[in-house]
């Protein structure tokens, strides 16, 4: 018997309960994994209010991230041993599989050795961020040094990857958040400009920062109204990346700043870089080597114990944090 997560109906962090239940020996193709740490994301909020791109077939499990021990291999695994330290990627459906428990089972693929220098916490904070972010940034639009990237929403974990991932190659990263409280916290950790949104004119900021021409590389997960200003500072033959709905409100289409612009809005989730096995791969090497040399070092905001898995999502939807919310089992 293990504890694990579920829920039972959509809605607010309190319909996550806490169960003992039974968890079967790894099938093929399977490893089953003691869990030390819970890296907790936005995704997993959408999914449990039922507004993320896939619908939750309740009562259901929830979790992408883990760091943990294997206790047991299933049927054809070579690749890993009981008593191997591992963390999960998100390259699988929450349908199937879920991240808080004690005890969990995982697809092969989607499990990865980390590298020794970090611990619990930290490695179950690296692969949502640091997978996306090398998706877009590196595979997608191979930003290149001098290149200006906006990134919003950047006190997220996301966020702040992009600005380290930015950086390691040569290029400008502009944060883009809410209030100015964040500032400074932005600028140590790599920021080159930090722009308050609901303080600042974007648009004036932006054209300030790069002497009118605009910026190469939007890297948005709110979408929403705001996109028409992310158009508006988007440079020639420049890219936006969607890669999330944080908004509630409509996405308008800024159709003259495309036409007039040649501008891309990519749609982009870290689902086209996890379901192909070679591209994986390459991502993965990118990651263990970045954060085994110290280059990418996952943020860690606040820590919450797993008996307190409804408190941490609250803290998480409070959008208090700068990094990542962690779990502790």
């Amino acid at each position: 018997m293990a504890k694990i997560v579920r829920f039972h109906q959509t809605g607010g962090p309190e319909v996550l309960t806490i169960n003992e239940e039974p968890v079967h020996p790894p099938a093929k193709d399977e490893v089953q994994i003691k869990v030390h740490a819970i890296g907790l994301n936005r995704a997993e909020s959408m999914y449990r209010t039922g507004l993320y791109l896939e619908p939750p077939l309740l009562p259901t499990r929830i979790g992408y991230e883990a760091s943990g021990e294997i206790t047991a291999i299933g049927e054809g695994i070579t690749t890993f041993k009981v008593g191997d330290a591992v963390s999960t990627i998100p390259a699988f459906s929450m349908n199937q599989y879920g991240s808080y428990g004690e005890l969990v089972n995982m697809p092969v693929h989607a499990v990865a050795k980390h590298p020794a220098n970090l611990s619990w916490q930290e490695a179950a904070s690296i692969w949502m961020q640091y997978t996306t972010v090398y998706g877009a940034l590196i595979e997608i639009a191979d930003i290149q040094a001098g290149d200006f990237v906006l990134i919003t929403a950047a006190s997220s974990s996301v966020g702040i990857s992009a600005i380290e991932v930015a950086n390691m190659l040569g290029a400008v990263p502009i944060a883009m958040t809410r209030k100015s409280d964040k500032k400074e916290t932005l600028l140590k950790l790599g920021a080159q400009y930090v722009i308050a949104s609901e303080e600042q004119d974007i648009v004036q900021e932006v054209n300030k920062i790069t002497n009118n021409k605009g910026v190469r590389v939007v890297f948005d997960p709110v979408a929403g109204p705001m996109l028409n200003k992310l158009a508006d500072i988007t440079a020639l033959r420049g890219i936006i990346f969607q890669y999330g709905a944080l908004s509630t409100e409509p996405t308008p289409l800024p159709l003259f700043a495309i036409l007039g612009k040649q501008i891309t809005i990519r749609g982009y989730t870290l689902f086209d870089l996890t379901a192909d096995a070679a591209r994986l791969e390459k991502a993965k090497q990118f990651v263990i080597a970045g954060t085994a040399s110290g280059q990418l070092k996952p943020t860690i905001a606040k820590t919450f114990p797993f008996d307190q898995i409804v408190e941490a999502h609250r803290y998480m939807e409070a959008n208090q944090q700068i990094g990542k919310i962690v779990v502790t089992v």
